[in-house]
């Protein structure tokens, strides 16, 4: 084994002690150095405990306020809950009887919870034998149901002699309830519907253009809603 240099031994001895001194220090129970210089002092121990004992208690909770609405909202419930219901006439058509008359649901007015109405009818004018489905009392967006409608009126007027493909929708004036209202071509025929806060309906206009069947689907509107 190669000896080693006086330089070298100092150097060995030297660290030798240094580790020797960390270990002591380290098992010191008291916590010597370290513990001291991790330990808070009284003055900061006492600072903090004042602050704890000052600062100001939280009531308890309670429930949010409700954020107040805007004029629009506040207008647009100040206008009240609209309800559907059949008339003898609307828009200046028959309701149809016998065997003109609606024997079942043609067109699917989705999910009907307690408290909504639903209204199907043909009502009779010019020749034609006009479809109207409409629910009131929507607990969703009715625009959403009247796009449901919609998709089921398109399958009646498939089956009814329309053809060709459905058109896009055009708006049309809703009247004096307000909403919107929409017709849309289908081959020669129309497909209109409307919706507001509470209702959604539809209704198949056979031979007609659309911006004819707006007028008397508005017209037939104000017979319907209340």
């Amino acid at each position: 084994m190669p000896s080693l240099g006086p330089r070298t031994a100092r150097t060995l001895l030297a660290a030798g002690s240094l580790a020797a001194a960390l270990a002591l220090t380290a098992c010191d129970p008291s916590g010597g150095t370290d513990a001291a210089a991790t330990a808070p002092s009284s003055a900061a121990a006492t600072t903090a405990s004042t602050a704890a004992s000052t600062a100001p208690v939280a009531p308890p909770s309670s429930p949010a306020a409700a954020p107040p609405r805007s004029a629009a909202a506040s207008a647009g419930a100040g206008r009240g809950r609209h309800r559907l219901a059949a008339g003898a006439t609307a828009g200046g058509l028959t309701r149809a009887t016998g065997q003109d008359a609606v024997s079942d649901v043609p067109v699917d007015p989705g999910e009907m919870r307690a408290g909504m109405n639903l209204v199907v009818e043909n009502y009779l004018g010019g020749g034609r034998r006009i479809l109207f489905v409409g629910v009131d009392n929507v607990p969703e967006d009715p625009n959403k149901r009247r796009e449901y409608l919609w998709r089921g009126l398109i399958d009646y007027a498939a089956g009814n002699g329309a053809t060709g493909t459905p058109g896009t929708g055009t708006p049309y004036p809703a009247g004096p309830l307000g909403g919107s209202l929409e017709c849309l071509p289908y081959g020669a025929d129309a497909l209109c519907g409307w919706a507001d806060t509470t209702t959604a309906a539809v209704a198949y206009f056979p031979r007609t253009a659309p911006a004819a069947a707006a007028r008397t689907f508005a017209a037939m509107r104000s017979d319907l809603e209340h």
